[in-house]
C-alpha cells in the first residue's frame, strides 16, 4: 500500500487526547482526511473541562504512589523517572506547536507552580525522607529539597502550618519546577488549531452510534447529528476513540476481540473548594499527601492552587462517590447497559475481590460536609466552613478486565490503550496520568498501530518533540537542553 495514499480517520471525544492525537497527525501526515466527532457542542466539556481535574501537570515531582517503598524498605523510583519523561514529552509538542504560532498564550493553559509531598506520623516522615534520598541525586528531579523544620514548612506552605498542633511528627519535600495546567483551555487551542486545518472537519453535537467493518478491513460509522436528529455514515481507515466515560461503551460496539471481557467502574469526583482571596493568598502551591492505608491511588488526598481562566483559587480533595453514570452529561443507565454476556463475570468478579473499594466508595459517598471538613482540616487546620464548597469535578471510569496474572476482574488504575488485531481501532481507557502524558499516548499509539509510516513520520516527529527516540532518563544534557527550552517557550521562566 502506497505511504501517500490519503486516508480517513475518525476521532470521537473532543477531549485532550483526541485533540492531541488529532493534532499530532495534522503535523505528520497533513494529507490525511480527519473528521472529529463530539456529542456535546464544543472541545473539552467532560473530563478535560478546567474543573472538573485537579490540573495537576503529572511529573512524579509530589505524587507519593508512584514511588513506592519495597519490602527491603528501598523506595523503587523507576514509574517517577517514566512519568517524569513522559511529562518533559508533553511540554517538548507543547512548545513545539507555541514556537511554530499553531497555539499562542502558553500561560492561558500552564503555569509554574511548586509541587510539594506532605506527609505526617512518624513511619510516613521516614518514608519522605527516603524519597527524597533517592531521588535527590537524579538530574531528573534536581533541585529537591526536604525539612522537618516547622519554620521551614511555614515558608513553603504558610495555609498548611497555621494554627498546626506541634504533636504528630510531619515533613514535606518541595521541588519549585512544578507546573498547574488547565486541561480544558489547552484543549481548545488543540480543537482551535485543528480546525484550521484544510482536511480536518469538527463536529459537535454529533454522537456515534454504530460501527460495521467492511470487507476490506475499512469502517462504517453510524453518527446521529444531535441538532435534527438525522443519522449520516462515514467511511474509515482508522478510528480512534477518546471519548472518556463513553470509551469503552463505544469500543463494545465496534464488536472487536479486544472489546469483550471488559468493563467499566464509574467513580464520579469531588472536591471542596476555596475563592476567598485571603484565604488562596496563603497557599502558592500544590501539595500532595499519602493515600489513607488500604486505599487505592486515586485516593491521595491534595490541596491545590489552580489558575482557571485568570481566576486563582484553592482545591482539595479528591472525594470519591460511586455512580451509574459514565459521562458527567451521561445517564444513570450507562453502566448496566455497559453489561454483557462476554463481561458480566468480569464485572461480578471485580466487585467480589474489591469490597474494600466498594467499602471505600460508599463511605466516601455517605460522606457530609462536616466529614470532608475534618479531612481538610488534616491539611488546613484553621480552615472554615464557609469559605469552602463542595464542587463536582469530572467522571473516571476505572478499567476492569481479564489478566493472565491476576485472573477475572483485575481493576487497572492510570492509563490503559487498546486495539484491535489489525490496528485500525484504537481506544483510549481510564485516568490519571492521562492528560499529562498524552503526547506519550499518541506516540505510542502511533508506533504500535501505524508501523508502516513511523520510519516516513520520525523525521517531523524529532521537529516537534526533540527527545523522541532518546531517553531523557539517560542522557542528562539533552534533558537540560528540551527542559530549557520549553519553559522559554511556554514562559514557565516567568513569574
Amino acid at each position: 500500500m502506497s505511504q501517500s495514499e490519503s486516508k480517513n480517520v475518525i476521532l470521537i471525544g473532543a477531549g485532550v487526547l483526541s485533540t492531541t492525537f488529532g493534532s499530532f497527525l495534522k503535523e505528520i501526515q497533513p494529507d490525511w482526511n480527519i473528521k472529529l466527532f463530539e456529542r456535546l457542542d464544543g472541545p473539552a466539556l467532560e473530563s478535560s473541562y478546567d474543573t472538573s481535574n485537579a490540573g495537576t501537570g503529572h511529573a512524579a515531582l509530589c505524587e507519593l504512589n508512584y514511588t513506592v517503598e519495597q519490602p527491603d524498605g528501598s523506595v523503587d523510583v523507576e514509574k517517577a523517572k517514566e512519568i517524569n519523561e513522559e511529562f518533559e514529552i508533553s511540554k517538548q509538542f507543547w512548545a513545539h506547536l507555541v514556537k511554530t504560532n499553531a497555539i499562542s498564550n502558553p500561560r492561558e493553559f500552564i503555569t509554574p507552580l511548586p509541587h510539594i509531598s506532605f506527609v505526617q506520623g512518624i513511619r510516613n516522615v521516614q518514608f519522605l525522607q527516603k524519597r527524597y534520598n533517592a531521588l535527590k541525586d537524579l538530574p531528573m528531579f534536581k533541585g529537591i529539597e526536604f525539612t522537618q523544620d516547622r519554620e521551614k514548612l511555614a515558608e513553603w506552605m504558610p495555609l498548611m502550618m497555621k494554627d498546626r498542633k506541634e504533636n504528630i511528627a510531619i515533613a514535606a519535600s518541595k521541588i519549585d519546577e512544578g507546573t498547574d495546567v488547565n486541561f480544558g483551555e489547552l484543549t481548545r487551542k488543540l480543537a482551535k488549531n485543528l480546525e484550521s486545518h484544510d482536511n480536518a472537519e469538527l463536529n459537535y453535537n454529533h454522537e456515534v452510534i454504530g460501527f460495521q467493518q467492511l470487507g476490506d478491513k475499512k469502517w462504517e460509522v453510524e453518527v446521529r447529528n444531535l441538532n435534527d436528529n438525522t443519522v449520516s455514515t462515514h467511511v474509515a481507515d482508522y478510528i480512534f476513540i477518546g471519548a472518556g466515560g463513553a470509551a469503552i461503551p463505544l469500543l463494545q460496539k465496534t464488536k472487536i476481540e479486544e472489546s469483550k471481557n471488559l468493563g467499566g467502574f464509574p467513580i464520579s469526583g469531588a472536591f471542596l473548594v476555596c475563592k476567598n482571596p485571603e484565604v488562596v493568598k496563603e497557599h502558592d502551591a500544590k501539595a500532595y499527601g499519602k493515600e489513607p492505608p488500604n486505599t487505592p491511588p486515586m485516593t491521595v488526598p491534595h490541596l491545590d492552587r489552580r489558575y482557571v481562566r485568570g481566576e486563582k483559587s484553592l482545591l482539595f480533595g479528591p472525594f470519591a462517590a460511586i455512580g451509574p453514570k459514565f459521562l458527567k452529561h451521561g445517564s444513570n443507565l450507562d453502566l448496566f447497559r455497559s453489561l454483557n454476556k462476554d463481561n458480566i463475570l468480569t464485572m461480578t468478579s471485580a466487585g467480589m475481590k474489591n469490597l474494600s473499594l466498594v467499602k471505600y466508595s460508599i463511605q466516601q459517598l455517605m460522606m457530609k460536609k462536616e466529614d470532608r471538613m475534618k479531612e481538610l482540616r488534616r491539611f488546613v487546620p484553621s480552615a472554615k466552613d464557609e469559605d469552602w464548597e463542595l464542587h463536582i469535578a469530572g467522571k473516571r471510569v476505572q478499567v476492569i478486565k481479564d489478566t493472565p496474572e491476576f485472573g477475572k476482574g483485575f481493576i487497572q488504575f492510570g492509563t490503559e490503550v487498546v486495539h484491535s488485531k489489525d490496528h485500525t481501532v484504537v481506544a483510549m481507557l481510564g485516568e490519571s496520568p492521562g492528560a499529562s502524558t498524552s503526547v506519550s499516548v499518541a506516540l505510542d499509539i502511533i508506533e504500535q498501530n501505524f508501523p508502516d509510516y513511523v520510519e516516513a513520520w520520525t523525521p517531523k516527529i524529532q521537529e516537534m518533540v526533540p527527545s523522541y527516540g532518546q531517553s531523557l532518563i539517560e542522557d542528562t544534557a539533552l534533558l537540560n537542553k528540551v527542559r530549557e527550552d520549553s519553559a522559554k517557550a511556554l514562559e514557565l521562566n516567568e513569574k
